[in-house]
């Protein structure tokens, strides 16, 4: 179950906390390696940071068909 308060972060935010490159995340987004973002405007996205966050914890374990959000 998602967390009603878990925050939406942009792009920037997930560069600065994971230290990885703008293309390493879309690289390891389509090879499901990294959370997927979702819209949350016409023009933007984001990530769930309950989703970075699991991420973090054990980045080379993250597939993201485990946790198939919605």
């Amino acid at each position: 179950m998602i967390d009603k308060r878990d925050r939406i972060v942009r792009l920037k935010t997930v560069l600065d906390r994971t230290g990885l490159s703008r293309s390493t995340v879309y690289r390891k987004i389509g090879d499901g390696t990294f959370p997927r973002q979702i819209p949350i405007s016409i023009n933007g996205a984001g990530w769930r940071e309950s989703e970075i966050n699991r991420w973090f914890a054990n980045p080379p374990a993250y597939r993201a068909d485990e946790n198939a959000a919605g």
